[in-house]
C-alpha cells in the first residue's frame, strides 16, 4: 500500500500536487492500493473544510484512492503503542518543561536515568521520549541512494506530548507500519525524518522493510497555490502533464496520467531541486486545449455548440487558458460602444448589419457592407472586426464569421 499525507494547516500547492500524482501513477503501477491519510494532529493550525477542498482536488485531477482517513482517528493506538515501548524501556517519561529545554538547547537525557520509584512520585506533566539508537540509521533512497543517520542525529526525541498527542515522526511512524506502507513518496526536506521513523518501527521489532522516494523539491511550490492555477484556467491534465515531466526525462511532451504509468519510473527523476515554470506550463496548457474536442471546449467555455468550439481553437493562437479564452469569446458577445478613430464607420457598418439579410458566406455579407456602406480597406475591415469581435486585431474575419454567422443578432445589438 502507499500513502499520501497532506496537512489541512494550509492550501494545497503544486508540490503537494505533485507528491500525489506520484503516489497514485506507483500505485496503479504495483496494482497496491492508495490511501489519503490527513495529518490532522496540530488542532491549533488545522483549518475548517480543508480536509475536504484536498479531496476535492485530488477528484478534480483523477486521482483514485481506496480510502481517506484522519490520522487522529489513530489516537488510541499511538498512545497504546507508546505505553508498549514504555513498558519494555524502550521509552521514558520526561519530565523537562519548555523552559528547560530552551535553557539546555540539546536534551541531556537526564530522565532516562529517573527509576521507575522516582518516576511514579513525580507530580508533574511529562512527555515520552524513545531511547536514542545503539546503531547509526542507514537506509537506501530511490532518487538519492544510501543514506546515514548518526546515532546523535536521531537522539531521543519526543513521540508522546503533553496533552499525549504523537509527535509528527511518531504518528507517521506507527502509521505507516499498521497501514502495511510499502513505499513512501514525499519532499526531500523529510529526509531526517525518515531515520527517526525507521528507529521507532526498529524499536518495535518490526522487521518489513518500507522503501522511501525522497522527492527534490520545487524551490517555488508555495508560491504557486493549486487553487489559483484552476481558477487561472489551466487544465487539470496538463498541469499533471507538466508536473510529471518536471526533473525528469519524458517518452513525449505532452501525454495523459494514464499514459505515464505505464514509462514513469521514479528512478529517472532528478536529484537537483526544480522550479516551477508558468510559461512551460501555459505551452503545455495550449496543447492540451487543441487536442480537446470542439464540443467539450465550447462546454468548457459556457457553450454547447461545436462552432464556438471551433472558434476557441482559431484563438488559441493568441491564448493558451481557458480564462484567457473565455475572455476573448466573452468580448465578442460584449455590447460595443465605439472605438477611438473610427466613430462613425461604427456607426454606418453597425445600421449595415442590423438591417442586412442572412449571409452564409462571408464575402457575400462583406460585399453586402461596401454596396450599403460605400467603406472599403482599413475603413471597412477594422470597424467590423471590432464590431464582430470587439477587437481591431481580431483573426482573419473569414475563418471567424462562419463560426458566428448564428450570433449575429446578440453580437451587435
Amino acid at each position: 500500500m502507499l500513502r499520501f499525507a497532506p496537512s489541512p494547516t494550509r492550501n494545497m500547492d503544486i508540490g503537494d500536487l505533485r507528491i500525489a500524482i506520484f503516489n497514485y501513477i506507483i500505485s496503479k503501477q504495483l496494482n497496491e492500493d492508495l490511501t489519503i491519510r490527513i495529518e490532522d494532529y496540530d488542532k491549533d493550525k488545522n483549518i475548517d473544510g480543508k480536509d475536504k477542498e484536498i479531496l476535492e482536488f485530488l477528484a478534480l485531477f483523477s486521482i483514485d484512492y481506496s480510502r481517506a482517513v484522519h490520522q487522529s482517528d489513530s489516537l488510541k493506538y499511538h498512545q497504546k503503542i507508546a505505553m508498549q515501548l514504555l513498558t519494555q524501556k524502550k521509552a521514558f517519561s520526561c519530565f523537562c518543561g519548555d523552559e528547560k529545554l530552551k535553557e539546555l538547547k540539546n536534551y541531556d537525557g537526564f530522565c532516562e536515568t529517573l527509576s521507575d520509584e522516582t518516576v511514579l512520585e513525580v507530580n508533574a506533566p511529562f512527555t515520552v521520549r524513545i531511547k536514542k539508537p545503539n546503531q547509526n540509521i542507514i537506509f537506501t533512497d530511490m532518487i538519492n541512494d544510501d543514506f546515514t543517520a548518526s546515532v546523535l542525529d536521531v537522539d531521543s526525541f519526543i513521540i508522546l506530548k503533553h496533552d499525549k498527542t504523537p509527535t509528527y515522526n511518531y504518528a507517521c511512524a506507527i502509521d505507516d507500519m499498521l497501514m502495511d506502507i510499502s513505499l513512501v513518496i514525499r519532499d526531500i526536506k523529510h529526509l531526517s525524518d525518515t531515520a527517526k521513523q525507521i528507529h521507532i518501527r526498529n524499536a518495535l521489532g518490526y522487521t518489513k522493510e518500507i522503501k522511501y522516494a525522497h522527492l527534490p523539491s520545487i524551490s517555488n511550490a508555495s508560491d504557486n497555490s493549486l487553487k489559483l492555477l484552476i481558477d487561472e484556467g489551466f487544465l487539470p491534465s496538463a498541469i499533471a502533464n507538466y508536473l510529471v515531466s518536471l526533473g525528469n526525462v519524458t517518452p513525449k511532451e505532452i501525454f495523459t496520467l494514464e499514459e505515464a504509468i505505464k514509462w514513469f519510473k521514479i528512478e529517472n527523476i532528478s536529484k537537483t531541486e526544480v522550479k516551477f515554470d508558468i510559461e512551460k506550463l501555459k505551452s503545455i496548457n495550449k496543447k492540451h486545449l487543441e487536442l480537446i474536442d470542439d464540443m467539450r471546449l465550447s462546454k468548457i467555455l459556457g457553450f454547447a455548440d461545436l462552432d464556438i468550439g471551433k472558434l476557441g481553437k482559431i484563438y488559441l493562437e493568441e491564448v493558451s487558458t481557458i480564462k484567457e479564452l473565455k475572455n476573448k469569446i466573452n468580448t465578442i458577445f460584449t455590447a460595443k460602444t465605439t472605438s477611438k478613430g473610427l466613430e462613425e464607420e461604427i456607426l454606418k457598418i453597425k445600421e449595415c448589419l442590423q438591417n442586412a439579410p442572412f449571409y452564409d458566406n462571408f464575402d457575400e455579407l462583406k460585399k453586402y457592407i461596401i454596396k450599403e456602406t460605400q467603406l472599403k480597406g482599413d475603413a471597412l475591415v477594422k470597424p467590423l472586426k471590432y464590431i464582430l469581435t470587439g477587437s481591431l486585431n481580431a483573426p482573419d474575419l473569414s475563418k471567424i464569421y462562419p463560426l458566428i454567422k448564428n450570433y449575429l443578432g446578440e453580437i451587435i445589438k
